[in-house]
């Protein structure tokens, strides 16, 4: 029987189609089903940035099938962190939650070697995110 996850994780930017897919993607790939992971955009594109998806899959993570959603109270309630990139004040506060706010460039009309260094700023900070949820208080695997 699978563990709770240690915690959930909302990942939200304008458009949904770059930043937040790639955050998204990255948490899902390195910390598997340890962390719930979501994203979503006040203002949600039509698709995947394909220079994130290329990106992406440049550094084995898929991210072809994501679709951008939009951004829901009830999702940043269910979540106990929501990192916003970008979306300024469109993201509803609730007691409770950790809110990050990650300064990143937006990736929108890029071609991919423009979004790689994003992708890898991205990935650091995904890194760092995965460490202080496993350092949080009764994380132990």
């Amino acid at each position: 029987m699978p563990a709770d996850p240690l915690a959930s994780v909302l990942f939200v930017c304008v458009h949904n189609a770059g930043r937040s897919q790639m955050a998204a993607g990255f948490l899902r790939h390195l910390a598997g089903d340890r962390i719930e992971v979501r994203s979503a955009g006040s203002v949600p594109g039509d698709r995947v940035n394909p220079a994130a998806v290329e990106a992406m899959r440049e550094v084995g993570v898929d991210i072809s099938a994501a679709e951008p959603r939009i951004l829901t109270p009830e999702a940043v309630q269910a979540s106990d962190y929501v990192i916003t990139m970008g979306c300024g004040d469109a993201c509803p506060v609730f007691p409770g939650r950790t809110y990050l706010d990650w300064a990143l460039e937006d990736p929108a009309g890029k071609g991919v070697e423009a979004v790689r260094p994003i992708r890898d700023e991205i990935r650091t900070r995904v890194e760092a995110l995965i460490a202080e949820i496993d350092a949080r208080p009764g994380a132990a695997l």
